[in-house]
């Protein structure tokens, strides 16, 4: 039965290994039951699923999981916390931990080798300081993927889910609304760690996509852009967009552009949706090939 989401029996654990969190992780333990329950019930997990999490930590969401889920494949990077997890996790025999850096192991290899191909759900709560980099590798591994339910800062969980407009819509907005709906779950305060962190933090669900949301020719000509709208987004995309070599556009093509689909020449990056994005991508590539 899973013990540990609570303060005492995380500290029980702690004290067992004579350790604490490393800063250099982004370690806090989750000790909110609740919360947890949250998590796994936000994820949809049954025995029919496979579940790539990713840090599990001393285990903690991992024995919520394993009690749900079919098959439980864990990722984490820090040596120190595998015999934790050997002896935290002793009871479940749907677990598997890897001792692997998220970020460079293969994920589609995961999938074939404990889940037959199929796709699987991805569960976490997410070190802040990597959060972007694990998602997008997610997206672009091309690894069969379902659904991923993380915690999050709050402030990336926000710029995960706004529109355009909003002064928290950005590139990871934008990113992930291409490749999956974004739903928001729940916010967690700091009290529901160990330690506590200096800063909310708030559940998102991710449902994937058959196919990216829009039909653009250049998906990464068509975030080139969206990156150097958001890294300049105080200039007009006019100004910010004819600045970068690698795009290879001037500052008239990127008004004429705009102007051909009715927004107006000195708009900045933060008032287009995605769909425009690839509208203007799809038509600033087609000038920059005729320039080239």
């Amino acid at each position: 039965m899973a013990y540990l989401g609570n303060s005492a029996r995380t500290k029980e654990v702690l004290a067992k290994y004579n350790m604490s969190a490393k800063k250099k992780f982004g370690q806090n333990f989750l000790i909110d039951g609740n919360v947890l329950e949250n998590i796994v019930e936000a994820a949809g997990v049954t025995d029919d699923d496979c579940v790539l999490e990713i840090g599990p930590g001393i285990g903690t969401l991992t024995q919520y999981l394993a009690e749900a889920a079919g098959r439980v494949v864990a990722v984490e990077i820090d040596k120190g916390l595998i015999p934790v997890l050997a002896d935290t996790l002793s009871e479940y025999n749907n677990v598997t931990v890897i001792n692997e850096d998220v970020l460079k192991v293969d994920i589609a290899a995961i999938a074939d080798e404990y889940n037959g191909g199929r796709p699987m759900k991805v569960v976490a709560n997410l070190p802040y300081y990597i959060t972007t980099p694990i998602i997008m590798k997610l997206f672009e591994s091309g690894a069969p993927i379902e659904s991923i339910t993380v915690m999050v800062q709050k402030e990336v969980a926000d710029r995960m889910t706004e529109g355009p407009g909003s002064k928290d819509y950005g590139s990871l907005s934008l990113a992930v609304g291409f490749y999956a709906k974004a739903e928001p779950v729940c916010d967690v305060p700091p009290s529901s760690f160990i330690p506590q962190p200096n800063v909310g933090s708030a559940v998102v669900r991710l449902s994937k996509y058959d196919e990216p949301k829009v039909s653009v020719g250049d998906a990464g000509f068509m975030f080139e852009i969206i990156r150097t709208a958001f890294n300049q987004r105080r200039k007009t995309l006019s100004n910010a967009l004819s600045n970068n070599p690698s795009i290879g556009v001037s500052r008239q093509q990127v008004q004429d552009a705009l102007t051909k689909m009715g927004i107006n020449d000195k708009a900045r990056g933060e008032i287009l949706t995605l769909e425009q994005f690839a509208g203007l991508s799809d038509i600033l590539q087609r000038d920059s090939a005729m320039i080239n």
